[in-house]
């Protein structure tokens, strides 16, 4: 007569599931932290709906700093001496030689902030390999993309410095007449933008060399990255405005 035995599975004492092995976990400094792919895949998410929010805002600002830049312009005034209304819009002389190389290192900083982006992309892909016992994947030259963004950011700061300077040896200050202020107002706006830009990639060089949880670092630079590729086009529509829209 067959022997009728009940089927126990075996169960693991560590893992509480059935056999086979369990995926490592990774975590500290150089791999993803223990939460999960879900939940810093959701960390991304939500520092880039953040940076949206705010970049949406900022356009607000530009528009209406454009808007009211176009009406002034155009608006004739009353001549109180005549009693006429008079056009006193004067056409600011504008250093544009080093304005060019202004917007030039901008630009290349742009282009250094998409490499320095993907690259951190390309380490956090490769973290949870790299974390795998036994597992060598050689060393990876990380070129420093961040660094050299940043001193571009600062070398397009220090020459905005410098054109604000021409233009009052040019005899159009700050408060000389209307058009002057509008070139200071905007082009001013605009650097205290990109000063938080350069602020925050200080803050990602910071967690960088204390060596924080690569996904922190990760969501950082890709989000200063979408930001620094924003602030780049916005001075490229402000010198077209103001140096060749007449």
């Amino acid at each position: 007569m067959a022997t009728l035995f009940p089927t126990i599975g075996v169960k693991d004492s560590v893992t509480g599931h059935g056999g086979g092995p369990t995926p490592p976990s990774f975590g500290g400094g150089d791999g993803p932290s223990g939460n999960g792919g879900s939940d810093y895949l959701e960390r991304l998410r939500r520092a880039r709906l953040g940076i949206a929010i705010a970049l949406v805002g900022i356009v607000m600002l530009f528009v209406s700093f454009t808007s009211a830049y176009i009406v002034r312009r155009g608006l004739p005034t009353l001549d109180e001496a005549s009693g006429q209304y008079v056009r006193d819009w004067l056409q600011v002389n504008l250093p544009l030689q080093l304005l060019l190389i202004n917007t030039l290192l901008l630009v290349v900083s742009s282009v250094t902030m998409e490499l320095a982006r993907r690259q951190i992309t390309r380490q956090t892909a490769l973290a949870p390999v790299r974390s795998i016992p036994g597992v060598s994947m050689g060393k990876e030259h990380e070129f420093p993309w961040l660094t050299l963004t940043i001193i571009l950011g600062t070398g397009f700061l220090v020459g905005q410095w410098m054109a604000w300077s021409e233009l009052a040896n040019r005899g159009f200050n700050l408060s000389s007449n209307t058009s002057s202020a509008f070139v200071y107002l905007l082009t001013g706006t605009h650097a205290v933008h990109l000063l938080g830009g350069v602020v925050a990639l200080l803050y990602a060089g910071v967690i960088t060399a204390m060596k924080r949880p690569i996904e922190s670092r990760r969501i950082v630079i890709d989000v200063t990255a979408w930001y620094w590729h924003f602030v780049t086009l916005l001075w490229i529509y402000l010198f077209a405005l103001l140096g060749f829209a007449r």
